[in-house]
């Protein structure tokens, strides 16, 4: 449509375009299925049952409990959007989401087991693996039986995933790779570890190969990381590869393949991350509601106060803002479609969006806010993770200006993320 200004003919020198439309339109219906509403329930109660009661303990100590993580997969977690056909409960990215967001509503470690055993480690074997690979690993992770993790940062490359220095070498009917890995959530009670490494360091990314590790293999060992900020009734560790004998058939995809696999990866991983930001900030402003009301100075609840609310309703917009963030990429994920802008943009508003809500909520809580009295310092503590992993916040921000400029598009895949199969 041309734009024409009032008394002037001189047509402008550019006219914006108007945004592209979606490729595919999508019902909008906010309402949410009877079945997610008691994957939401569940997963509630199990939060209030089994971890609430405990993680103050946990935290303090710095320790985790694989028996919680046993239990979340005997609850059907660990494999809830996994098809049952392969030992999953079937259900669609929308109850996925729900239940990371209620997992990190109690704390973030619970959520981080869904992101790097689900959506980094059995949501990409479901996607890539071969038939008996699938069989072999995916079916026993969906049921819960084993732990599985995801390996790719290293101790000198982060951001720079494409840059690895861990090795793969062919020999026979087998691999041998040396390296180590860093960070790795897990690392020290997993029983699977999808691992990357070059088969070809010329190559660049075209030389990542992806491959499935057992804790048991010859030549890997694991060891555990202290002193983190946050996230401390999780497990965090390093990997370390030494000559480590993979057999061949654990290779996953083709040689080469493993930086594609990697991002796809990292696609379902940033989606658990976002949707459990969202369970942060509901958290901060359950905690914070809760305190303005008991709280009074000068006579009267703090929530009276117009600094207060204002907190407040930040918190509360945003939390909105961000849920329909996580759905929306959620809903294009349910329909098999790439989904990569759309989760990065969630990623990054929500864990952005987290962070600020935990500062609110200390500020809400003023000098007690400081102290280990109240869950709002631990809030903080956990809500930096994830404006680091999974792609900075700086990452994202460079990525969807990308994706407006016209500078970056995303291609099919050659085996493209499986739609859900069920009925909505």
């Amino acid at each position: 449509m041309g734009l024409r200004l009032r008394g002037s003919t001189r047509r402008p020198d550019r006219i914006s375009p108007d945004p592209p439309l979606p490729s595919e339109t999508h019902h909008l219906d906010f309402s949410l299925t009877d079945a997610q509403r008691e994957v939401q329930r569940t997963a509630r109660a199990f939060a209030e049952r089994e971890i609430l009661p405990r993680i103050g303990e946990l935290d303090a100590a710095a320790q985790y409990d694989r028996g919680l993580y046993e239990k979340m997969g005997a609850a059907g977690f660990l494999g809830l959007p996994i098809p049952e056909r392969y030992g999953g409960s079937g259900m669609d990215y929308i109850a996925f989401a729900l239940l990371c967001e209620e997992m990190e509503r109690a704390d973030t470690a619970f959520r981080v087991i869904l992101s790097v055993h689900t959506g980094l480690n059995s949501l990409t074997l479901l996607q890539w693996a071969n038939e008996e690979q699938k069989e072999r690993y995916l079916v026993p992770q969906a049921r819960g039986e084993k732990l599985a993790t995801f390996g790719l940062t290293e101790p000198g490359v982060g951001s720079d995933a494409a840059n690895l220095s861990s090795t793969a070498r062919r020999d026979g009917d087998r691999y041998i790779l040396n390296g180590s890995k860093v960070w790795i959530s897990l690392a020290d009670t997993a029983d699977h570890f999808l691992v990357f490494a070059t088969v070809d360091r010329s190559k660049g990314h075209r030389g990542i190969t992806a491959f499935i590790v057992e804790r048991g293999f010859t030549g890997f060992s694991t060891e555990s990381l202290h002193g983190k900020l946050g996230v401390r009734a999780g497990n965090t560790g390093i990997l370390y590869l030494s000559d480590c004998e993979v057999p061949v058939a654990n290779r996953v995809g083709e040689e080469g393949e493993g930086f594609t696999i990697a991002m796809s990866a990292i696609d379902q991983g940033r989606y658990t991350v976002a949707a459990g930001s969202v369970g942060l900030a509901q958290a901060c402003l359950d905690a914070s509601l809760k305190y303005a009301h008991e709280r009074k100075t000068f006579g009267d609840e703090i929530g009276r106060h117009q600094l207060v609310k204002e907190m407040l309703a930040r918190m509360h917009a945003g939390l909105e803002a961000g849920r329909l963030l996580v759905f929306k990429a959620g809903t294009r994920k349910n329909a098999g479609e790439r989904s990569t802008r759309e989760t990065s943009l969630a990623k990054w508003f929500c864990t952005d969006h987290a962070v600020g809500s935990a500062l609110d909520a200390i500020q809400i809580h003023g000098a007690y806010g400081y102290s280990n009295e109240y869950p709002v310092e631990r809030y903080l503590r956990n809500s930096k993770g994830s404006v680091i992993y999974e792609g900075t916040s700086q990452i994202h921000t460079l990525l969807q200006a990308d994706y407006l400029l016209g500078y970056r598009r995303d291609h099919p895949l050659r085996k493209p993320q499986p739609p859900f199969e069920g009925e909505m």
